[in-house]
């Protein structure tokens, strides 16, 4: 998964910004005034949700007893998407994808930072 195609990113940021391009012009400057550690905390805040993202589609494939309670599966549900977050936070700050890397690289070279 080192691998990751960022240009996906990229095209959803290019796509985001030809639809809202205020939003967009207010972003990057943001980003202009961000420091190094700001930035590179945003990236890996968006390599944890991706993580967290495929968990969840992970945690889809597996088949579940038919004889669940209702009263008990809106608890169940509720720890499970904290485990889940947590499990991804924790995942990318001890062991990251290099998603994070990539992201914060191309947009220090995007955005002239």
């Amino acid at each position: 998964m080192r691998f990751l195609d960022i240009n996906l990113y990229s095209d959803y940021l290019s796509t985001a910004t030809q639809q809202n391009s205020e939003t967009s012009k207010s972003a990057s400057k943001d980003y202009l005034n961000a420091t190094d550690e700001e930035l590179m905390d945003a990236c890996k805040q968006f390599e944890a949700y991706f993580l967290e993202q495929v968990f969840k589609e992970m945690e889809k494939t597996v088949v579940k007893a038919e004889d669940e309670d209702s009263s008990t599966s809106q608890l169940e549900d509720y720890f499970k998407e904290a485990t889940i977050q947590e499990l991804a936070e924790q995942s990318t700050d001890q062991n990251p994808l290099g998603l994070a890397q990539m992201l914060y690289e191309q947009m220090k070279r995007n955005y002239d930072i």
